[in-house]
């Protein structure tokens, strides 16, 4: 007997807010299949999930998945089991789930997939117990048959973060993409490399001009910080 989606409550949030905007408000644009005339439309539309879905971290040849590519270009899967094919990617696998907790795992997840942030922890945890319980395939299952999925995007149209900007805000919300794909409890367990076993030549004074370094950045004084530097390194 599976454990029932933990309930959680729907903050107020831009993407729950009928929108009056027009093209110039910083709408985003959506790639669906059914609007598609020619080739080079696909391949905007697959862009376009690979940044949704990979970000721009993770924009590389080696990183595309040319079997899912073919497939949707032939019609043998929707755009939605193309999200589900690139998030069960072992690329996806190893560079968001194996780097990140189960809790920021789903906050990912659902800014990706949902297009909107996290309502909150209870959110978080409820999600996480789906992950847990059922598994990366499930989740992801679970996620891309949800209703709210569905009734936003359905099979055809590709993921994008909703409602960004209101009319009455000067600058819309920082898109997702400024998310670091992992965590710093894992930036922590990363491996330091010592340069001096590394047979990399230290400036004598590299230690002085570090702390000059943080000091002023952490003050603002970033532009005095650079000319002090370049006074002692002989610049």
């Amino acid at each position: 007997m599976s454990i029932p989606l933990l309930e959680y409550a729907p903050l107020s949030q831009n993407s729950r807010v009928t929108g009056f905007e027009g093209p110039a408000d910083g709408q985003p644009m959506i790639y669906n299949t059914e609007n598609l005339l020619s080739d080079s439309e696909m391949d905007r539309l697959i862009m376009a999930a690979y940044r949704q879905i990979c970000n721009e971290q993770q924009m590389l040849d080696c990183y595309r998945q040319r079997f899912l590519e073919s497939q949707l270009k032939a019609g043998q899967i929707s755009v939605k089991d193309f999200v589900r094919g690139l998030a069960l990617s072992d690329n996806f696998r190893r560079l968001i789930y194996d780097s990140n907790n189960n809790y920021r795992f789903v906050q990912i997840c659902i800014q990706r997939f949902l297009g909107r942030d996290v309502y909150g922890d209870r959110e978080k945890m409820a999600w996480s117990i789906v992950l847990a319980t059922k598994g990366l395939k499930g989740f992801i299952d679970n996620l891309l048959n949800s209703e709210e999925y569905l009734s936003n995007f359905g099979e055809n149209t590709v993921p994008y973060q909703r409602r960004r900007k209101l009319r009455h805000w000067s600058e819309g919300e920082v898109t997702f993409e400024h998310m670091a794909r992992y965590g710093v409890d894992y930036r922590d367990r990363l491996p330091v490399t010592d340069i001096r076993k590394a047979g990399v030549r230290r400036h004598p004074n590299a230690d002085i001009l570090e702390k000059i370094w943080l000091g002023m950045v952490g003050s603002g004084l970033t532009f005095i910080a650079l000319v002090v530097l370049a006074g002692l390194l002989g610049f």
